[in-house]
């Protein structure tokens, strides 16, 4: 008892147990704080064990004077006596209760169970940092090199602690045998309510420092803590049938002879196996199973390279023929999504589960090699079939993903995903973390990787439990993995699973470990399969014998065989909105133009409050008071052509959804797509949802302050469905960089790599206006870069180019200078028989610049998205007089017209507006060049010139007309995208205005 005595003075001052309130004469005892209120700030020799007997003796004077739940824990304390006086071992306190109470015996009874309650909590709350985890048996999987001094982790460590403590103490081993009264937040005991010390112990170190070690008394509910308790401390809880035991070893054999099987038969292929933690195929298949038994239809689920083949074969049931055609070169794929590596790609299967006999449908996600991301796409997809199902408590639809530890722990988006998992408009109810914890990141050691304990740590940050456990025994990983998904079933919350294993070769098979962990691969050479190690033990158990396991191996192995000779199946994305071979069914676009009774309507809930008694502040009064008169003169601004279009396409059952920081309001106070009322705390309005009586629901959320993960989540939702409009918006269009690797990885190259179309649009606030360098510059020039269309091939004119030429790219950018254009845009992305992604540069300035309205008469029936806006004034009447036309986009047309006027050159100069940029538009330019064939061509853009749009236009230019040049006018290149000094913004914009209208400028130049 020593030890536990030693246990409790050190943790007393942390433990926050009791309070003592003063009034009505009585000191009352709260266990919340170590003292009574009536003391002045405790110290820790203030708050010694003496307030332990003052609160027994006073809960023997009245029960009244202690807190209730020490009034509860000393009446079951005395209930217990009355059941239990025949037990030959009475606990200390009972037998307190039977002799004469005097202080130091009343010390000793409430401190020794106080003691045996703070050895449990200690077990509970870091028993895994002694747990049994690393199957090698040389690391720590905490990196931890110690032991926690309140762990008492063996009998033999307890006696020799007991021994060492003996003078101090007076105390004997014989204490060991004493029982104790078990307190209500454990479980070990079963339906005893007493266990002998010697148990306890015994049953704690079973429950938490066995293969299995669980991480989860930092969770702030206690329900939850207490499940958790019950799942992993009840007595047998961890038993399995025989027939669940044949089938863990069934899955095991087809884990590891598929990775033994590539290993032969393409032994210089990269494949990165799963062979060191093939316990992940079962693992998977155990919550699949336990989450279709609960009610779940379908799953997604992404994860690295690492084991993604195994995966695909044994999980998501992937014919072999397909799988085995990616490393064969002699076999075709018929499939042309054969632009990633094998590792890379991913498949969508609907199938019956065999253990619950009901339908599941599995996706397993396509993916880059860049770690992690793919979680928020994942979270967006699985978000966007629970919306569309109507499953909005995530109990038919749910997520896994599948990590690295290094990842894990090292990357960014892994906590901005995680960050999503409790907002209202991005949750998806719970989803499953699987770590693949190979303890090592390519050849870098974890101490070298990472600063936190574990690579799990960063999931404590949403409360969610990790369950650590040891790859290597398989029964303990199916244990956790039921658990996981019957906690992702009761509590719709997040939790991890940590498979501590090894990784049997380098990080690819051609790689050689050896060279940066020799001890730790000396060690993995010895190391037994784990697929053997189970056998034998099942055989030992008489649960199989040889020749059943050896039947196992060789019925697998001939399937394998059986599969070399098949080809591969297409696959095709959105069945039901392209033909069967993936093709679009037209190739052809409907006007984008709307009747004008539609525009009225939509522009007249606009301009209104459609609930009662709603107080809006005075400030919107007058924004809405001129949207209306907008409509009453049937014009449109920015913000009011985005309403139009978006109401009309809700109109017609399409699902519109604006996600990104501060899009509620819009980060110039323009959109004000949700009301506020000014009277009553979080009461809103969405008049966009009160257009229609059938109408679509219109989605629009403030996201977290994450571009990376906010995107990648609006891009997996975009997959689901191609009959959505799903729009991310920037803050600043400079922020879109933070999620480069979601625009190059996914948005960009994702149709090419994994033959998936997407639909997503980008809303990047976009323009030079005196800023600074980071509220400048969306970067268009990089989006150009990656546009795919030859700017030295001059294309061929056959069928509707327009929409041909949209099929061919990989996106679609365009700048618009008009809200009309703009509205015709976003409804042509819908009306389009395909989907590709759209890049917007948005406005800023001229959100509400007067020039820049639009009438209806741009917006009616008839009326379509225009690629560009030719001149219109008197320059396009003599088009042979013009001496210079001035090809732009964007913002600075305005600029330029206003110059213009202002120097009279009206009817020298014309202007036209490139508003559809990429792919670029070589009939019309064509057809601009050849009208205005005695003028000299200059391009004008506000960016510098080693940005914007000049290095993608002028070869394209040249491809139109070669014999004449174009000329750039412009800022000089930088390395920033803005000067932060607004004299310096408006001398460079008036040097660059001043020699757009030189008509001399370029004269004797040559190019």
């Amino acid at each position: 008892m020593s030890q536990l005595r030693s246990l409790a003075g050190a943790l007393r001052s942390s433990s926050q147990w009791m309070r003592g309130q003063v009034g009505s004469g009585r000191r009352v005892f709260d266990p919340r704080r170590n003292c009574s209120s009536g003391a002045a700030e405790p110290s820790l020799a203030a708050c010694s064990s003496s307030y332990v007997v003052e609160m027994y003796y006073a809960w023997l004077e009245d029960h009244k004077n202690v807190h209730e739940s020490w009034d509860a824990y000393f009446r079951n304390a005395q209930a217990s006596s009355s059941e239990e006086t025949g037990e030959k071992h009475l606990s200390a306190l009972l037998q307190g209760r039977a002799m004469s109470q005097t202080p130091a015996m009343s010390e000793k009874v409430v401190e020794d169970h106080l003691a045996v309650h703070t050895l449990i909590r200690a077990y509970q709350v870091r028993g895994h940092h002694v747990a049994r985890l690393d199957p090698l048996g040389i690391l720590t999987a905490d990196l931890d090199s110690f032991v926690p001094s309140d762990l008492i982790t063996s009998i033999d460590k307890l006696v020799f602690l007991l021994l060492f403590f003996l003078r101090s103490y007076g105390l004997e081993e014989s204490d060991l045998d004493k029982s104790f009264q078990l307190p209500l937040t454990t479980f070990i005991g079963g339906n005893e309510s007493t266990l002998p010390l010697r148990e306890i112990i015994h049953r704690l170190e079973t429950s938490y420092c066995g293969h299995t070690g669980v991480e989860f008394m930092f969770i702030n509910n206690m329900e939850q803590c207490q499940w958790i308790r019950q799942k992993f401390e009840m007595p047998g809880i961890m038993m399995f049938s025989d027939r669940e035991k044949r089938t863990l070893l069934a899955r095991l054999v087809r884990s590891t002879r598929f990775e033994d099987f590539l290993a032969r038969k393409w032994s210089s292929e990269k494949r990165f196996g799963l062979e060191g933690c093939e316990v992940l195929i079962p693992a998977l298949k155990m919550i699949i199973d336990k989450s279709s038994e609960a009610g779940i239809e379908s799953v997604i689920m992404g994860m690295p390279h690492r084991g993604r083949l195994n995966v695909l074969a044994n999980v998501v049931r992937k014919d072999l023929d397909q799988i085995f055609c990616q490393f064969d070169p002699k076999l075709e794929a018929a499939d042309e999504g054969s632009g990633d590596v094998k590792y890379h790609l991913g498949m969508y299967h609907e199938r019956i589960n065999r253990e619950t006999d009901k339908n599941i449908t599995l996706s397993l996600m396509a993916n880059p090699s860049h770690l992690e991301a793919v979680d928020p796409v994942v979270q967006g997809k699985t978000k966007a079939e629970q919306f569309y199902g109507g499953d909005t408590e995530g109990r038919r639809v749910m997520s896994i993903l599948m990590h690295g530890d290094a990842a894990f722990a090292g990357q960014g988006v892994v906590y901005e995903t995680f960050h999503l998992s409790e907002l209202p408009s991005y949750t998806t109810h719970g989803t499953i973390h699987v770590v693949v914890n190979n303890q090592i990141g390519f050849t870098t050691d974890p101490r070298m990787a990472r600063s936190s304990p574990y690579p799990t740590d960063v999931a404590r940050v949403v409360n969610a439990p990790i369950f650590h456990v040891n790859a290597d025994d398989p029964e303990a990983v199916m244990y956790v993995c039921k658990v996981a998904a019957e906690w992702r079933n009761t509590f719709n919350k997040d939790v991890v699973i940590d498979l501590v294993c090894y990784r049997r070769f380098g990080h690819n098979e051609m790689d050689e470990p050896m060279f940066t962990q020799p001890l730790m691969y000396k060690q993995i050479r010895k190391q037994e399969h784990v697929l053997k190690k189970y056998a034998d033990k099942l055989i030992s158990e008489g649960v199989v014998t040889l020749q059943e396991f050896e039947v196992c191996v060789s019925l697998y192995g001939n399937l394998i065989t059986v599969s070399l000779c098949k080809h591969l199946f297409h696959s095709c994305c959105f069945p039901d909105f392209f033909k069967l071979d993936g093709e679009p069914k037209s190739m052809s676009c409907p006007s984008t133009g709307l009747n004008e009774e539609v525009l009225r309507h939509i522009g007249e809930v606009a301009s209104s409050v459609p609930l009662k008694d709603f107080a809006i502040h005075s400030g919107l009064s007058r924004i809405l008071r001129g949207r209306a008169d907008m409509v009453a003169k049937r014009t449109v601004d920015w913000a009011l052509a985005e309403y139009v279009a978006f109401g009309s396409l809700l109109k017609d059952g399409i699902h519109v959804r604006l996600s990104g920081q501060d899009v509620e309001r819009g980060t110039f106070s323009h959109r004000h797509h949700v009301l506020h009322d000014q009277e009553v705390d979080k009461r809103f309005c969405i008049p966009m949802n009160h257009l229609w009586p059938n109408q679509a629901l219109y989605t629009v959320c403030n996201s977290s302050l994450s571009e990376y993960g906010v995107l990648g989540f609006e891009l997996g939702f975009a997959m689901a469905s191609p009959n959505a409009l799903v729009c991310w918006e920037a803050q600043f269009g400079d922020f879109q960089n933070t999620a480069q690797c979601i625009i190059d990885q996914f948005i960009s190259a994702g149709q090419a790599k994994w033959v998936r179309h997407n639909g997503i649009v980008l809303l990047l606030p976009h323009g030079m206006e005196g800023m600074g360098p980071e509220h400048s510059s969306a970067r268009p020039e990089r989006f150009l870069q990656m546009s795919k269309d030859d700017p030295d091939r001059y294309p061929e004119f056959t069928g509707d180019f327009e929409v041909q030429q949209l099929y061919d790219c990989n996106w679609i950018v365009v700048n618009c200078s008009t809200p009309a254009n703009y509205f015709h845009v976003l409804r042509r992305q819908i009306l389009l028989p395909f989907r590709k992604p759209l890049i917007i540069f948005t406005p800023k300035s001229l959100l509400r610049l007067p020039e820049a309205r639009s009438s209806f008469d741009e917006m009616i029936t008839g009326t379509k998205f225009l690629r560009i806006i030719p001149d219109g004034g008197p320059a396009s009447n003599h088009p042979e007089k013009v001496k210079r036309v001035i090809f732009c986009t964007g913002k600075v047309y305005y600029e330029l017209a206003k110059e213009r006027k202002q120097l009279k050159l009206e009817e020298d100069v014309a202007i036209v507006r490139l508003e559809q940029i990429s792919p670029f538009p070589f009939d019309l330019i064509k057809a601009e060049v050849e009208k205005y064939s005695n003028a000299e061509l200059i391009w004008c853009q506000e960016e510098h010139k080693n940005m914007g749009y000049y290095d993608y236009i002028r070869p394209r230019f040249l491809t139109v007309r070669s014999k004449n040049p174009i000329w750039y006018v412009g800022r000089d290149p930088a390395a920033a995208p803005a000067t932060g000094n607004k004299f310096t913004h408006l001398a460079e914009l008036k040097r660059f205005l001043d020699t757009a209208f030189n008509l001399e400028a370029f004269k004797g130049r040559s190019y």
